[in-house]
């Protein structure tokens, strides 16, 4: 197995190296990249069977990688960072391995490209998107970072009541009343969360399940939705988005 690292951390990419040498000694590395301009040179002249990625280089994220080659070969993420898990999973992660990893999360990873070629070789399907579903689904965002009075902090998603729009701005409402602005829009930030944890009820807000205290009808055939804590408007389904709403809700 042909192997490329692209790791801007020296101890990290040298303890990557011993640790496949270790466990894959039939494996090659074909390369050590530190940058994203580093990466796009050698994958255009290499073409690994694998990839083991950091996610914040010296001069950028990664994903930014995906934007000048093609890159058809699996790959295992490797960040010290969890708010990129969705996003690693749309670039053909098969694997999201948080820093300081283990020799253990190292060959777990491994695992699971072994069993991606074995499925390929069984079913002979060419379709990497369904396999990485099939052997790691993505269960969403796990946390958001915001920044407040001059301060950074993270919120776990689970803590999150809901999000709305307020004067163009998304904004982050905890279970505890704590409210964050966002950089991302909403449709961003409905993408990346759990659609079996939260449902976008209207343009405005995307409420967590836990949340919801209670509906009743309303006017025009549209839902009353009963938070349990107070929004600043009411929040109402149409019509056309209830019977969405109802099987959201009865599908647990």
């Amino acid at each position: 197995m042909n192997i490329i690292i692209i790791e801007d951390e020296f101890r990290a990419a040298k303890s990557l190296q011993s640790l496949i040498s270790d466990l894959k000694p039939d494996s090659k590395i074909l390369g050590v990249y530190d940058s994203i301009e580093t990466s796009i040179e050698g994958l255009k002249e290499l073409q690994p069977d694998l990839i083991f990625m950091d996610i914040h280089l010296s001069d950028g994220l990664s994903f930014e990688i995906f934007k000048s080659v093609d890159i058809s070969c699996p790959i295992v993420f490797c960040t010290a960072f969890d708010q990129y898990m969705l996003d690693a999973f749309k670039s053909k992660g098969v694997d999201y391995v948080l820093k300081p990893f283990s020799r253990e999360d190292i060959s777990e990873a491994l695992r699971k490209v072994d069993e991606l070629k074995k499925f390929f070789r069984k079913h002979d399907l060419p379709d990497l998107e369904l396999l990485i579903r099939k052997i790691n689904p993505p269960s969403g965002k796990s946390s958001f970072l915001v920044f407040k009075n001059q301060k950074y902090a993270t919120i776990p998603t689970e803590e999150v009541a809901y999000f709305y729009i307020q004067n163009e701005m998304t904004h982050l409402v905890t279970f505890t009343k704590e409210q964050f602005p966002l950089t991302q829009p909403l449709g961003q930030v409905a993408e990346q969360v759990s659609d079996k944890q939260f449902f976008r009820i209207n343009r405005q807000y995307l409420v967590n399940f836990k949340a919801i205290k209670e509906m009743e009808h309303y006017f025009q055939r549209k839902i009353l939705v009963k938070l349990t804590i107070e929004t600043p408007e009411k929040l109402l389904i149409n019509k056309e988005k209830t019977h969405s709403f109802f099987t959201w809700l009865e599908d647990r």
